[in-house]
């Protein structure tokens, strides 16, 4: 890999279109409706602790239909325990060692390897924490994340954080290279080209043995309650540790060039 490679911005892709936003509310409502209707959960887990963290501005509440969801289908799942996710606080690399600290110490406490699940930028954290602590963390699963599109417009979340006081100086090229880069464990990256907030382009990973992109159809705003989703996170929290397979076996989509 080439130093201008490593230091470049992340691509410029184009944020989704006004019209898909401007849905998201209602989409949301009908992903959380149909969950509550028609999701049940089956008995798959092993009992290894779970992380969920939410995305901007998420509260603990708006994961917490998922994470009952993955305790009813066999795994511990724990909230991200920070409150309201209103963006990293401080230098990057001090509040990305504190969320490292907890999972550490969770990792301790349990006994075994500690599975992150990430919701928008909840799955940027978790994704930092699979490459400082990868001996803690079992595999990464990120729901809606433009990791590879940072910055430059990609998403509508950028003024959402700007809003609430978000400083977005430090997501400097270097930094936004160093999110692109791949976790050491097996990673899923679940995206919708519906989506209305987020670039699904910038959700795209990069090709490996234990990494894969999966497509649903699902709205950002409802993406931790909706069906086919919740059903995909138990699928593939459910696999034997050091046994993780694709969930398809046709290769995930390249990671678009523009």
């Amino acid at each position: 890999m080439s130093n201008t490679h490593l230091l470049s911005p992340s691509p410029a892709y184009p944020a989704p279109p006004l019209s898909l936003l401007a849905m998201e509310p209602l989409r949301a409502m009908f992903d959380f409706c149909a969950a509550k209707l028609g999701t049940h959960a089956q008995p798959v887990g092993d009992g290894h602790p779970v992380v969920v963290f939410p995305g901007l501005g998420g509260a603990p509440f708006t994961t917490s239909h998922l994470r009952r969801f993955l305790m009813a289908s066999g795994f511990h799942a724990h909230c991200w325990g920070r409150g309201v996710n209103t963006g990293p606080e401080g230098l990057f690399d001090d509040w990305m060692a504190a969320l490292v600290d907890d999972v550490r110490a969770l990792h301790r406490r349990s006994g075994r390897a500690v599975s992150l699940v990430g919701w928008s930028l909840g799955g940027v954290y978790a994704r930092e924490i699979a490459k400082l602590a990868p001996r803690a963390v079992r595999q990464v699963i990120t729901l809606g994340t433009p990791f590879a599109a940072m910055g430059g417009g990609a998403t509508h979340a950028e003024s959402l954080y700007k809003l609430m006081g978000g400083n977005t100086s430090q997501l400097t090229p270097q930094l936004q290279a160093r999110l692109r880069q791949t976790p050491p464990v097996p990673t899923t990256s679940v995206y919708s080209r519906t989506d209305g907030v987020v670039s699904w382009r910038g959700c795209i990973e990069k090709k490996g043995p234990v990494t894969e992109s999966v497509e649903v159809s699902a709205s950002h705003l409802g993406m931790a309650t909706n069906p086919e989703v919740m059903r995909l996170v138990a699928d593939r929290l459910a696999q034997p540790e050091g046994q993780w397979r694709p969930l398809r076996p046709t290769s995930p989509p390249s990671r678009p060039t523009r």
